[in-house]
């Protein structure tokens, strides 16, 4: 699932505090960029205010209105279903972010 070639193509993704944790949901055109803001506690609100940082899950597009549509469906799902789709693809719940040259988060 996690492919660096899909990087900077239009991604919804998951971000989650930790395993089980809170989680976001967002679209971007360029992950990379995405996750470093995320990460750096760079975008004002609720990543920042909770702490996730941790890429748990993506997903690239062709375009971008096919990125947003998706994105705008998965904020829709109760929480179960986010998880069974983290966990479908990164049972581990690994932080993707390290295949895409990120360090380790403490």
């Amino acid at each position: 699932m996690a492919d660096v070639k899909f990087a900077a193509s239009p991604t919804v993704y998951l971000l989650a505090s930790r395993r089980n944790g809170t989680l976001y949901t967002g679209v971007t055109s360029d992950l990379v960029s995405r996750v470093h803001m995320h990460r750096g506690g760079l975008l004002p609100g609720f990543t920042r205010n909770y702490r996730v940082k941790r890429l748990v899950w993506f997903e690239a597009h062709s375009t971008i209105e096919a990125a947003i549509l998706r994105e705008k469906r998965i904020k829709k799902w109760n929480r179960s279903w986010k998880l069974e789709l983290i966990e479908s693809s990164n049972p581990d719940w690994n932080d993707l972010a390290e295949a895409l040259g990120f360090e380790p988060l403490d």
